[in-house]
Order: structure tokens, then C-alpha cells, then sequence
């Protein structure tokens, strides 16, 4: 029986949520290169490896965990386009529920767990915000600094951590986006779930490897306020104030846009002994929804080839491995709602396309890929 009609009949007789958690756990056809993953429950990471059955392939970690931009969502989706497509192994570690519990949730700031994948990596890509990790956990963040490997940061991963505790002797936990990625949290310079943001590539960056078949990055996260990059910094994109949230939405005629904020760039990083330097991407764009935006998944890509030093394609394949739903982002102050959805981090496996609800309050946008009769 085709998907359409197996939804269509859940639609009918479900309510709303159950009816997003029965889909969750359904198989959609594969978009064409697959890979295989195993789920260790037991620390929350979900791991890809790559189509190709490399067993030298570059190693990714993908770090989720925050309570607004679903990046639960976006990371496994990134993760089955970076093995699937690219050759990379890759591991996603999601925040998990208090206690020990199975099931991730976003909103647990101290939920982190998984963190010694970061033992074998040779890239993190993170997306928390604010998160507070165990001091067992923190370890795992530090060496991997220590040893100057290269960072990939999204949206909020400028503020992916908070407290006085230290990665090392010289990191602070709330230092991590200022001193790894070059900027901290700031404000929204844009206007927060109305007006969009769409990336402004630098004169003079046009031939960078990373911004290889890079032209229309549209993000409705809007754009966040920098002001700590400095002339060692390289900034590859700028972020103009739109309109809407359309994607076709018009580059404001305002004087935020003068000058605009950096949008992307690349920085380099002190490890936290002192001992060596590393290499940071960064992006404020980054909500799941951002990336409906091929070009931003290509720019993610771009960065993941060029940060371990491989040639970066010069159109990169970044079509979806499996259907990709995501929901729009905002809030959910509800405490027992993750509980409730009970999601596993083998929900986002191959194959799998979970359809979660809207934050509440969020806007209609219509711009994204939509279950079979709808949401």
C-alpha cells in the first residue's frame, strides 16, 4: 500500500500528536545513496556509516541539543547526506532525557551524552545552546580542542554552552563561541519570526572552496547580531534583513542591513592548553528549517570537505537521503512533551523521516517538503 494512503487513513483516525508520533516511526523510500547506522541507546548517539564501506573515511560527530532551532532534527538529516553521499562515517549525540532516560530531550541542558565520540573524530559540527555537560562529558569537548581538530558551528552553537566550569584550564564553558568560533551570543538583529535572513556572499570570497556552488542561502531563523570577529577572521557570507520569511522575500532597504551582519565565516582557535591552533566555520544560520535551503546544506558540506583538508567538490550532492519534515522553530515550555513524543535517537535512522508538530506560535510557512497529506 503506497505511504499516501497509509497516512491518510492515520490522519483520519488519529489525533493530531499521536498521529505525528505513528508517522515518526514509519519508513520512507530512500532519496537514492543510503548508508547503515546502529543506535547505541545506551549514550544517545546514532551512528552512519558511509555508503561506501570505507573503513578510513573521515570521522564526523554532530553534537545536538537545543531548545528552539530542533537541531535534534537538522543533524541527522546533515549526517545521512555527509555518509550517504560524501563517504563520511558519522555520529550524531543528542540531549537525552534526565535520569538516564531514553528518550531526547532538547530542553535537558545537562542531557548530553555520547561525548567520547568526539575520541575518534576528525570534525565537530555543533548545534547546542547553553548546554551545562558533566564534568565526565566536558573531558571528551577538551581533548578534542586540545588537539586543534577542526569545529563546524550552526546557529546557536555561539552560545553552545553556559557556566564558570572549564574545558581544560583556560575555557570557560560559557567562552566556547567566543574563543572557538569567534563570536558569542549578541542579540537578533533581525526581526525574531518575521523578517528572514539571506546570505550576502563578500566581494573578494567568491572563489573560496567553501562557497563552491554557493549562491542562495534563505534562512526565516533571521539574522543574529556579531560584533566580535576581527580582521584575522574571514567572513564569506553576510546576512541581509528580508522582508518576510518568504524565500523569494525582498533585501530590506533599512539601516541594519548597513552594513550587514557576517553571515559566515572562518576562524581560527587557541586550544584551551595553549598548545596548538585550530580551524572554526561558523554559521548563524542553522534552525532545521533553514536548510530547506540547499544552498545552505551545500555551504555545511563545503566546510565539512575543506575543515578536513580534502578537495572540496565543486557542486556537491546535498539532495536528501530520506524525506525531510522539519518543524519551525520556537520554544516548547511544555515538561512533558519530549517525555510524551518519547523519541529515540534510531527514530531518525535510514529510512526514517520523523513529523513532529510546530513550536506553538509559530508562524505558517509553507516553504518546506510536506508529509503525504499534510502535516
Amino acid at each position: 500500500m503506497r505511504i499516501e494512503l497509509i497516512t491518510g487513513m492515520l490522519r483520519k483516525l488519529l489525533p493530531a500528536a499521536v498521529f505525528a508520533l505513528t508517522l515518526a516511526g514509519l519508513s520512507f523510500p530512500s532519496g537514492g545513496a543510503t548508508s547503515t547506522a546502529t543506535a547505541a541507546e545506551s549514550n544517545g548517539t546514532l551512528v552512519f556509516e558511509p555508503a561506501s564501506g570505507s573503513t578510513s573515511a573521515k570521522h564526523i560527530v554532530f553534537i545536538a541539543g537545543d531548545e528552539e532551532y530542533r537541531s535534534e532534527e537538522s543533524m541527522p538529516m546533515l549526517a545521512k547526506i555527509l555518509s550517504g553521499k560524501h563517504g563520511f562515517r558519522c555520529s550524531v549525540v543528542f540531549s537525552m532525557g534526565p535520569d538516564g532516560a531514553d528518550y531526547i530531550d532538547p530542553n535537558n541542558q545537562q542531557g548530553l551524552r555520547g561525548l567520547q565520540a568526539l575520541e575518534s573524530a576528525d570534525l565537530m559540527i555543533i548545534g547546542t545552546r547553553f548546554r551545562h555537560p558533566s564534568p565526565e562529558q566536558a573531558a571528551f569537548v577538551t581533548a578534542y580542542l586540545n588537539s586543534g581538530k577542526p569545529v563546524i558551528g550552526i546557529r546557536t552553537a555561539t552560545h553552545a554552552f553556559q557556566g564558570g566550569e572549564k574545558f581544560g584550564d583556560n575555557l570557560t564553558y560559557g567562552e566556547f563561541g567566543l574563543k572557538i568560533l569567534g563570536e558569542q551570543w549578541v542579540s537578533h538583529h533581525g526581526n525574531h519570526k518575521v523578517e528572514g535572513a539571506r546570505g550576502v556572499i563578500v566581494p573578494g570570497a567568491e572563489s573560496h572552496p567553501v562557497l563552491n556552488s554557493v549562491k542562495d542561502v534563505f534562512a526565516p531563523s533571521d539574522v543574529y547580531g556579531v560584533v566580535n570577529l576581527t580582521d584575522k577572521d574571514q567572513i564569506l557570507l553576510r546576512g541581509a534583513i528580508t522582508k518576510t520569511l518568504d524565500p523569494e522575500s525582498e533585501i530590506l532597504k533599512d539601516k541594519r542591513n548597513d552594513p550587514m551582519q557576517p553571515f559566515a565565516w572562518l576562524h581560527t582557535y587557541s586550544s584551551p592548553d595553549g598548545k596548538c591552533e585550530g580551524r572554526s566555520f561558523c554559521t548563524t544560520a542553522g534552525a532545521a528549517v533553514d536548510f530547506v535551503s540547499e544552498d545552505l546544506r551545500r555551504l555545511i558540506v563545503n566546510a565539512a570537505y575543506f575543515l578536513t583538508d580534502q578537495d572540496v567538490p565543486q557542486k556537491a550532492d546535498v539532495d536528501y537521503v530520506d524525506p525531510f519534515f522539519p518543524s519551525f522553530y520556537g520554544f516548547i515550555g511544555d515538561k512533558s512533551y519530549w517525555k510524551g513524543h518519547n523519541l529515540k535517537p534510531e527514530d531518525f535512522g535510514p529510512g526514517k523521516s520523523p513529523v513532529l508538530p510546530d513550536a506553538p506560535g509559530s508562524p505558517e510557512w509553507k516553504f518546506r517538503p510536506m508529509p503525504p497529506q499534510g502535516r
